[in-house]
Formats: structure tokens, C-alpha cells, sequence
């Protein structure tokens, strides 16, 4: 029986002014080499975008913060549309620019009197191009907490949607709690996601070409433990690489859920990794703050961590959504 490697990360390898309110979404431009990510629910939210060296990550000079009209939760760069994003922001999907922050709506799909029980959360761009957000059941959330609802409750509210480059948009799924980690495996066959309050993670059969999912089953049951599957990303062996929210550790699962590494950081809340680095070995984790110390150290969540890959499988590119 083989042992889980444990891995102790580096301290933060870059603090905001201030601590994050709730680090999300980072993704990496190769072309310029730098790193971009959101504090989605400070007040305003705010876009980050900091340069690095593309061998070691490291920061090459301060960070650019703009602030944002709405929560933006998730982004993703455009092909071929320099200096823009698609991006969910709390009630829908929008562009949003990349030199002013601007949020240009392209659908409202939460409408005002659903606020208060729905928003979205985190989302992911598949092979094709197409954009798939994933929302929160704010009222399952505030009721019942870590665990989700019991089955009394019903279907939980999340659902799961896909917006085409031509405009279309199509609901893909509904029964989560709380939607992230949204992502695919390399042959492009298996599609994830995570329910982080629900404590889940499940897979389902992907069809590349129709863009459908089906066969949703169990991939990780996190059920007994205090954390939470967040952010997630998929290495070229197709292992699962999970930020656990309150655990400071990010997790990684082989293709049939087995628990193979984790690396153990002092951000007790860790939200959503991304690769990033000229060879795509560097990992790169938003965290959030919080006030509760980690085995008698201070927790330095609301910072930005890093871990580069020595050997083994390396990261893959994050697509571009193609409208």
C-alpha cells in the first residue's frame, strides 16, 4: 500500500496591501508573463494582475488592482481579443475589460428577486471554447452549512451552465450546493466538478463535440473531515489537483479518486489553483484571510502561494473562450 507524499509549501510568494477578503480564480498569460486573479468578495471587487518570471514565479514588480462594478468569481481570457475577459460575475456572464474593469453583460441569468438565493461561483472553458459557470444555493449555504442539506431539502438550487462563442446558453446540470472546481481531463472524456459545501467531487462522461455532460457519479466523498474541494485544476496525467478549503493543504487525487499528494501551505483557507510558468510546472493558489491560527502559527490566508513541480507530471494551459 503506497503512502500520500506530503509536500510543505513555501510561504507566500506575494501579499496584496492587504489581506484578501476572497482570492479566486487565478490564470496565467504566457505572452506577457503575468498573473491574474480576483479578490471576489471584497467591497468592491477587485482585478489583480501581477507580473512574474516565467521560470520561478516570482513577482517582478507590484501588482495592478482595479476595482469592478460587480463580484466577478471567475475569468477567463479571450482568443484573439487582447485586453479581455468572459467572465461570471454574481448574477451572470459578461465581458470585462481588462484596462478599466469595465463589465459589458452579455446575459443576466440570476435576476434580482433570485439574488438572495442563488449567485455564481466558479466556472471553467473547455477544448471548444465554450465558457461553463457554476452557481452557489445561497439558501442551502446559509441553512445548513459544511455537509449541505438533508435529503429532506430536496435538490439543491446550484446549477451548472454552458455559454457558447455564438451567444447560445444552455443549462447543463442543477443539484449542486455550491459549484467550483470546474474542470476536464486531458482526452477531454471526463468532466469535474466539485461541490464545496456538499463536500463532493464528481466526474461525468464528456462529449466533446455536442458539449454534454451525463453518468454523473462520486470521484472523492469528503464527508467526515472539515474541508471543502474549491478550486481545482487537472494535471497532463490527468490527476486532480484540489485547493481544500480550511485544511492549508492542496490535495491531489489520481483519475479514480485515490489520494496521492498534498501540499501542506500556511494559508489555512486555500480557494483555486492554476498553472501557470513558462513550462507550465509552477502552481499557482489564491487563498482567503481568516483569524484563526494553523498548529500555533499565524494563518497567512488572503495571500498568494506558489509550488513549483520538481518532477512528475507537469500542468496543462487554461483554454481561452472562443467568442
Amino acid at each position: 500500500m503506497s503512502s500520500i507524499q506530503t509536500i510543505q509549501g513555501d510561504p507566500p510568494f506575494h501579499k496584496p496591501p492587504t489581506p484578501m477578503t476572497l482570492g479566486e480564480a487565478p490564470i496565467y498569460r504566457s505572452s506577457d508573463s503575468t498573473l491574474h486573479w480576483v479578490d471576489a468578495l471584497k467591497s468592491p471587487s477587485e482585478l489583480h494582475i501581477l507580473p512574474i518570471s516565467p521560470l520561478t514565479g516570482t513577482p517582478l514588480g507590484p501588482s495592478r488592482i482595479l476595482q469592478l462594478s460587480d463580484s466577478v468569481s471567475v475569468h477567463y481570457f479571450r482568443k484573439n481579443v487582447p485586453g479581455s475577459y468572459i467572465c461570471a460575475y454574481y448574477a451572470g456572464i459578461a465581458f470585462m475589460d481588462e484596462k478599466t474593469g469595465r463589465l459589458d453583460v452579455l446575459r443576466e441569468i440570476i435576476h434580482e428577486s433570485e439574488r438572495g438565493s442563488r449567485r455564481f461561483n466558479d466556472g471553467g472553458v473547455d477544448s471548444k471554447g465554450r465558457f461553463w459557470a457554476a452557481e452557489i444555493d445561497k439558501n442551502a449555504v446559509g441553512a445548513f452549512g459544511l455537509g449541505g442539506p438533508p435529503e429532506s431539502y430536496g435538490t439543491p438550487k446550484g446549477r451548472v451552465w454552458r455559454y457558447d462563442p455564438d451567444g447560445g446558453l444552455y443549462l447543463m446540470f442543477e443539484g449542486v450546493v455550491c459549484g467550483n472546481g470546474v474542470d476536464w481531463s486531458p482526452d477531454d472524456r471526463t468532466f469535474y466538478l466539485n461541490d464545496s459545501v456538499g463536500q463532493m467531487v464528481y466526474a461525468f462522461d464528456f462529449d466533446l463535440e455536442k458539449g454534454e455532460i451525463s453518468n454523473k457519479r462520486t470521484l472523492v466523498d469528503f464527508h467526515g473531515t472539515e474541508g471543502e474541494p474549491d478550486g481545482m485544476v487537472v494535471d497532463t496525467d490527468g490527476n486532480l489537483w484540489i485547493a481544500v478549503y480550511g485544511t492549508n493543504r492542496v490535495m491531489v487525487f489520481d483519475p479514480s479518486g485515490k489520494k496521492i499528494k498534498e501540499l501542506v501551505f500556511s494559508g489555512q483557507r486555500l480557494t483555486c489553483p492554476t498553472w501557470g510558468g513558462e513550462n507550465n510546472d509552477i502552481l499557482f493558489v489564491t487563498s482567503a484571510k481568516g483569524s484563526d491560527g494553523i498548529e500555533g502559527q499565524a494563518d497567512e490566508g488572503g495571500n498568494m502561494f506558489s509550488y513549483k513541480v520538481v518532477d512528475g507530471p507537469k500542468g496543462k494551459p487554461e483554454h481561452e473562450f472562443a467568442g
